[in-house]
């Protein structure tokens, strides 16, 4: 097959019906022309183009060939487009993968914000325990997942996010608990409310527990922080759960947290990507969003 500037010298030629107008159109000297056309109709063993004394005509075989030429050139120039579309964000698809409460108490606000800047990048947005999202992300199903660390995998670079802090809260049922400093033991006399198993918090607290070389009874096991809170608000025990998502719960006076003697690490919550691709335009860019420090989120 010719290179592609054989290809586009024909089609301008074609076009212009003149081998000095194809030249012009093309910056490029009229004997240039007149050797690549020269080398197509060697190459394919026919003649492209009739030479006239006011220009060129196409051939009934430069004819069968333009009928291909052109409608590939056109989606080659569409296929251009499309990705200056997507470098500038006015198409591409955003594929993020995060627990549910990470997705409701984290991610909104960015999701948010980059909705707003870039409308038509469509957003998908799954949810999931840290483990099935390193599986998606190395199956290729997502562009980036957020978890709970530390976490590790040689396939994915897990990046640092925030610190969080956990805390046991409960509602106005158990508020005299709240009034003091309760050793670690004295949970179990109340009912605990925790996530169910699998998901990076039920592991974390269970280590806890374990530190303390106390036994975990869990009365209430759901897969939803947002039910937890719930219940907790509503008598029913202790929930664990992560202090800044019940903040405006504790500000309002409907939970209260209890202050436990034997300090509860912090944990972190990271950005999950693979190593051996390149993110997308929108990927990219949703990244540099969650990494904004929070007076650019601002503006």
């Amino acid at each position: 097959m010719m290179n592609l500037e054989g290809y586009r010298i024909f089609l301008h030629t074609a076009r212009a019906g003149n081998l000095t107008k194809a030249a012009q159109e093309l910056h490029i000297t009229q004997p240039s022309v007149s050797y690549a056309i020269k080398q197509m109709e060697d190459a394919l063993g026919v003649k492209l183009f009739h030479r006239l004394s006011k220009g060129v005509e196409l051939t009934a075989e430069g004819r069968a060939l333009l009928e291909y030429v052109e409608p590939s050139f056109s989606l080659l120039e569409a296929g251009e487009n499309k990705v200056r579309s997507l470098k500038r964000l006015e198409a591409g698809e955003l594929r993020i993968g995060a627990g549910g409460s990470l997705i409701r108490h984290l991610l909104l606000p960015y999701l948010d914000r980059f909705h707003t800047q870039y409308p038509d990048v469509r957003i998908r947005l799954s949810h999931g325990k840290t483990p099935d999202l390193a599986k998606r992300l190395i199956d290729g199903q997502i562009d980036l997942g957020i978890v709970h660390m530390p976490f590790t995998d040689r396939q994915l670079d897990v990046r640092p996010l925030i610190t969080i802090e956990d805390c046991f809260v409960v509602g106005e049922a158990y508020r005299h608990m709240a009034e003091r400093i309760l050793a670690a033991e004295e949970l179990l006399n109340l009912p605990l409310l925790l996530l169910s198993r699998g998901s990076s918090t039920r592991e974390f607290v269970e280590q806890w527990f374990a530190a303390q070389g106390m036994p975990l009874e869990v009365d209430i096991e759901l897969g939803s922080l947002e039910l937890l809170i719930e219940l907790a608000r509503l008598g029913f025990g202790a929930a664990f759960v992560t202090r800044s998502f019940v903040k405006k719960e504790l500000e309002a006076g409907s939970l209260y947290e209890l202050r436990i003697r034997e300090p509860i690490p912090s944990r972190s919550v990271g950005i999950a990507l693979r190593r051996d691709i390149s993110l997308s335009e929108a990927a990219s860019r949703f990244v540099e969003t969650l990494t904004s420090p929070p007076s650019e989120l601002s503006n």
